[in-house]
């Protein structure tokens, strides 16, 4: 209600009071900084990790303690130019961060799912409650969901394990089209939930808030880092979690299952761009486009081969581009060959790239080397 309206900090300090007043015995916190307080006690606290204003790298881990950019050179904090006065000259010593990304842990939320025992219950309700009567009515019911069971089966054998999908988008938070401004939310969303609660606010977790005010575009995956290394310790070594509903601890592990994005998006996360000659992310090499040099634009013609081979369009040559479709569709590029082409590529995230062109290898790389 706070954010939603826009309450001051002291107007929710005294909403807090009055209720204290009306209700004795009411046991909440006093102020607003003690609720911040409790919040995070509760492992719901995020980071703010600076990052260099030209999205280059973050000073984080072994860069924690630098002042300049490794690639760029840039400083660290903003330069408010030449003081002058007093005022001036204490604003520049204050030493504001440039840039700053703020990173909300993902294990601490996943680990209080388990802390409530009717949600401990829903946590499984995808491999012990849900109809398996060939019907699509969750993920779990999908081929991909079937076929990592199949390629992991230590890890589907727990049904509290965490399956994970990861949603991000642009926005605007000024609420007004003449600021150019663009922040990226990255939403982590469980899906071991019943399906009408996957996409409830509550059970969607907020990981990452990239800063403005221009999209990160290809050097999305420098903001990912933090995400991603937690990501590989839910899957490789997992956390140890009590679970309320059992009354036991067991070894929670957590695997990323796939992307959610508009198609912009898609190009920044997977790394595949969605315009020029190979803009189809399913024909990838395959793709048959042209340049129409009046427009200035790419045409692709080649989607009739999606149809059945008995649709009277595959040989309407009027419609189209005075061709018949007479080809198939391509095979759909996987993971596993995605690993072979990419398996000699370094993927090291201590090694920032040399240039522009790095950026989406290296993410695909990153995205596919997690568990597939």
């Amino acid at each position: 209600m706070k954010c939603l309206n826009g309450w001051s900090n002291a107007s929710f300090s005294d909403l807090l009071q009055l209720l204290k007043e009306a209700m004795p015995n009411l046991n909440i916190p006093e102020s607003f900084n003690k609720t911040k307080a409790m919040i995070k006690d509760l492992g719901l606290d995020y980071k703010k990790i600076h990052a260099c204003p030209n999205d280059c790298m973050l000073y984080w881990k072994e860069h924690e303690n630098d002042t300049f950019c490794e690639k760029c050179k840039v400083s660290r904090w903003k330069e408010f130019g030449e003081p002058h006065g007093e005022f001036e000259q204490q604003k520049n010593e204050q030493k504001v961060p440039a840039k700053i990304l703020r990173h909300f842990p993902l294990i601490p939320r996943l680990q209080r799912l388990f802390m409530c025992s009717s949600t401990a219950d829903l946590m499984r309700w995808h491999e012990e409650e849900r109809s398996k009567y060939r019907k699509m009515r969750h993920p779990a019911d999908g081929e991909a969901w079937k076929d990592f069971d199949r390629c992991h089966a230590n890890f589907s054998i727990e049904p509290r394990n965490v399956r994970l999908g990861l949603a991000s988008d642009g926005f605007n938070p000024f609420r007004t089209m003449s600021i150019s401004h663009s922040t990226w939310p990255v939403m982590m969303v469980v899906y071991n939930f019943l399906p009408w609660l996957c996409m409830k606010l509550q059970y969607i977790m907020l990981s990452l808030l990239i800063p403005g005010p221009q999209s990160p575009g290809n050097d999305i995956d420098v903001y990912l880092r933090p995400l991603i290394e937690e990501l590989k310790q839910l899957w490789e070594m997992g956390v140890e979690t009590y679970d309320a509903s059992r009354d036991q601890k067991f070894q929670m592990h957590a695997a990323f299952l796939w992307t959610i994005s508009d198609y912009p998006g898609y190009t920044m996360l997977s790394g595949w761009s969605t315009k020029g000659r190979l803009a189809c992310s399913c024909c990838n090499y395959d793709t048959h486009s042209s340049y129409l040099k009046h427009s200035h634009k790419m045409c692709y013609m080649n989607h009739r081969v999606f149809l059945p081979t008995s649709r009277p369009w595959r040989l309407n040559k009027k419609s189209f581009d005075g061709k018949k479709e007479l080809g198939s569709a391509s095979a759909v590029l996987e993971g596993t060959n995605i690993l072979e082409i990419l398996k000699d590529f370094n993927n090291d995230f201590g090694k920032y790239r040399k240039n522009k062109k790095d950026g989406p290898w290296k993410k695909i790389s990153i995205f596919f080397g997690l568990p597939y």
